[in-house]
């Protein structure tokens, strides 16, 4: 647990918003998570996006929120 703090904590929105290029909302977490990937983000970006309980996101700042409350 305490691991995945610290690894959330080193994340930062900048590093969500270049994972996320060129994705057209709504989208869903498994989109996302391509996307990440495809635009080469670290694991750490990948990972985060691949924690949150939520199934889909309707804004950039639907899924930060998520990211970035997540516990």
């Amino acid at each position: 647990m305490r691991s995945q703090v610290l690894r959330r904590c080193r994340l930062q929105s900048i590093d969500l918003q270049k994972a996320l290029s060129g994705v057209d909302y709504p989208a869903d977490r498994d989109h996302l998570v391509g996307a990440a990937r495809d635009n080469n983000a670290p694991d750490g970006v990948v990972n985060a996006l691949s924690e949150p309980s939520e199934e889909g996101y309707e804004t950039p700042a639907g899924v930060s929120k998520a990211v970035f409350s997540h516990s």
